[in-house]
């Protein structure tokens, strides 16, 4: 039995996982961008998936928070549970209302997990891969 590769990741791992983050961050801080800006489409699709109004806000302020989160190192694997959370809400929502959405969602949640275990050993040493 092999044990956990709790190496430091090598320099392309890195930096490919640094993307695959940095997507995750930018679609939740750009997303949260639209919702706070409460414009009128915005408000349209709120209202016609059935939700109150003013709650883009509060759903933008969680991605917004959410994302924040992730993207700094120290708090990078609470970031990530978070966008797990959050992306596998959506990932419910969407197949509700909008099912092309859900495949955005999962890929996103995907990415951000992608993205840690390329960068952090002590995410590698929690999901070994065999050789």
């Amino acid at each position: 039995m092999s044990s956990p590769d709790t190496s430091t990741p090598g320099k392309g791992a890195r930096i490919t996982g640094h993307i695959m983050s940095g997507f995750v961050v930018f679609a939740l801080v750009a997303s949260a961008i639209m919702k706070l800006m409460n414009t009128q489409q915005v408000a349209e699709g709120f209202a016609q998936q059935g939700w109150p109004e003013g709650s883009a806000m509060t759903i933008g302020t969680i991605e917004l928070i959410v994302g924040i989160i992730y993207a700094i190192p120290r708090l990078q694997v609470l970031g990530a549970i978070l966008v797990a959370a959050y992306f596998g809400g959506a990932v419910c929502l969407s197949l509700r209302f909008q099912p092309s959405g859900a495949i955005v969602a999962l890929i996103c949640g995907i990415l951000a997990w992608g993205g840690l275990y390329l960068r952090d050993p002590r995410i590698r040493a929690l999901i070994p891969f065999k050789n």
